[in-house]
């Protein structure tokens, strides 16, 4: 069942317990049924209230991720293989433990523009390790869904082609790809085409703008988008993404180069998103009633 969401950097920079919290009301308040958590570290926060306040407010959590350097799975490095391999372990945990259904994002490298091309044991170390990461994930109930995300993100995986290659290599049937819009208008030729390639083998999808603002104030289009979407049938969550620096922590600012304000004021922003994309999936559904008479 398709479930309309929102991440939780839109209300939170996420370094604090009340800040998590304040972002699962919020959600709820603004009529979305999931959130997304990012880099959600055990040690840090109370996973258990976490999880008893998203039940009470019917939201579900996912939670995404991107590795650093020292824990790239795609390295030549067998000591930073292991440590990214472990790390992912303990995300997945930790999504079950909040009781979550997805562990998302750049979980196949490390989050940072790469100087160099990757190698063909780096990527073979890579579907290694996200193979095993899968089996873990399955044995907890999580859904592992790997983000395909632009050049100055990452060296391995910017196109649905790639991501589909990958995913086979693993010879896993828990693997699933993340596609955001965002990322599809820099990297994918057609970006409604990839999404018909990809086909079921998308678990979960991200809806941004081009310049990670308000949906309609820049170069998607989003008609394509939403035909694409119905034509595969896509009937997992869809969550929209917006980043500005008014939230967004410092970390992940300079990791995505978000270096103004995009907006300043969260509510607005957020009964737009929701109200921008259930009007574009209703008239991509007319669309092809309108078709389908004539």
């Amino acid at each position: 069942m398709r479930r309309l969401g929102i991440h939780s950097f839109v209300w939170t920079g996420g370094q604090t317990q009340d800040g998590l919290e304040m972002a699962l009301r919020k959600t709820a308040e603004h009529g979305y049924r999931t959130i997304e958590f990012a880099y959600l570290r055990p040690e840090k926060f109370d996973l258990d209230r976490l999880a008893r306040l998203a039940r009470s407010l019917d939201v579900e959590i996912g939670v995404t991720m991107g590795l650093s350097l020292d824990c790239d799975i795609s390295s030549e490095d067998e000591a930073a293989v292991a440590a990214g391999k472990a790390i992912l372990a303990d995300a997945v945990r930790a999504v079950r433990d909040i009781g979550g259904n997805k562990l998302g994002g750049i979980l196949y490298s490390a989050h940072t523009k790469y100087n160099r091309q990757p190698t063909k044991r780096g990527w073979s170390n890579s579907v290694a390790a996200i193979a095993e990461t899968a089996d873990v994930a399955h044995a907890c109930g999580v859904d592992l869904v790997l983000e395909i995300v632009n050049r100055f993100e990452t060296n391995l995986l910017n196109t649905t082609a790639q991501g589909l290659k990958f995913i086979e290599e693993t010879c896993s049937e828990h693997v699933r790809l993340h596609l955001d819009t965002f990322h599809m208008n820099l990297e994918e030729a057609n970006p409604a085409a990839a999404i018909r390639l990809a086909g079921d083998k998308i678990g979960y999808f991200h809806i941004g703008e081009s310049n990670r603002g308000y949906l309609g104030d820049g170069t998607i289009n989003f008609d394509l988008i939403f035909d694409a979407l119905l034509d595969i049938d896509y009937k997992r969550d869809i969550v929209f993404e917006s980043f500005s620096t008014a939230v967004v922590d410092e970390g992940l600012s300079l990791a995505c180069a978000i270096w103004r304000d995009t907006w300043t004021d969260n509510d607005p922003l957020a009964a737009h998103g929701k109200q921008f994309i259930e009007l574009k999936m209703d008239e991509a559904k007319r669309r092809r009633a309108t078709n389908a008479r004539s």
